[in-house]
This record gives structure tokens, C-alpha cells and sequence, in this order.
């Protein structure tokens, strides 16, 4: 060996350019017969994201085939309950009528938005309104309690 040469004997290969057709998750969501290629690489983004970055735990995919898509079901927590995700590339509409099919599933439903980069936005898909959650804060607790003490009064 050389002075200049300096190569370490641990040798890194790069993964191959198509690995993402080689995974066996996406070739389990390829062989559900969906045709939209697009859904098809942003349902395998958010696995990853899912089973890999946010340690889902049972991760699976499904074919919704009234909308020929791809959709993912997984648990959050081992003792949380099964949700619902569905994929979308960004640039995609989705119809009222495609997320009354998504909803009647049953399961809690998100929708991630997957960018061109491949950024991920999750929003939670609900079926009407959603009621929030109180404020938090005793100072409101008194000032509500307080109001309606003067209502009584009048």
C-alpha cells in the first residue's frame, strides 16, 4: 500500500438505485393489482415512515377496490387501536364519495399528503365535525364559574 493511499478496508456500498423495487413490502403492494404507480411509491414512503421512523407495530397494506388504492393499517402503540392510512401524492384530488369509502371502513383514518420530495403531511380524516377539547387552565374553570354565577343572580 502507498503513503498516499489512505482507502479504509471497511467498504460501504451504496444501497442499489432500485432498491424500492426490490423491498418485499413494496412488492406485497405491488402485487395487490393497483395500477396508480404514483399511490403506489407514496403508499411505500409512508410504510417506511411508518414502520421504520415511527415504529408502528403491524404494519400491513390493504387494496381498497372501490378506489383502487393502496391503504395501510397499522397500531400506533402495541395496545392502540388499528388505524387507517391512506396515501396520496400531493398533486392528487381526492372526491367526497372516495373518503365516505375510506371512512365507512370504521377504522380511525389519516391521509398523508406525499410530496414530490417526498415530504409527508398526516391529517386526521374525521367524519363530520370534531369537538375539541376543553381549554385547559383553572383561570378558565373560574371565569366560567364566576359568569355563571352572575347570570343566576340577575
Amino acid at each position: 500500500m502507498s503513503a498516499g493511499s489512505n482507502k479504509s478496508e471497511v467498504s460501504e456500498e451504496a444501497p442499489p438505485a432500485n432498491w424500492i423495487l426490490q423491498h418485499p413490502m413494496y412488492q406485497q403492494m405491488k402485487a395487490l393489482g393497483v395500477e396508480d404507480s404514483a399511490q403506489l411509491h407514496a403508499a411505500f414512503l409512508v410504510y417506511m415512515d411508518l414502520a421504520e421512523v415511527r415504529r408502528w407495530q403491524q404494519v400491513s397494506c390493504v387494496r381498497s377496490p372501490e378506489l383502487q388504492l393502496v391503504l395501510l393499517e397499522g397500531r400506533e402503540k402495541d395496545e392502540a387501536p388499528v388505524q387507517s392510512v391512506l396515501p396520496l401524492p400531493a398533486h392528487r384530488s381526492l372526491a367526497h364519495r372516495s373518503i365516505r369509502h375510506v371512512l365507512d371502513r370504521g377504522f380511525p383514518m389519516l391521509l398523508c399528503a406525499v410530496a414530490t420530495d417526498s415530504t409527508l403531511v398526516y391529517q386526521r380524516m374525521t367524519d363530520g365535525l370534531v369537538t375539541p377539547d376543553p381549554p385547559a387552565g383553572p383561570f378558565q374553570d373560574e371565569g366560567r364559574r364566576q359568569h355563571r354565577k352572575r347570570r343566576q343572580r340577575r
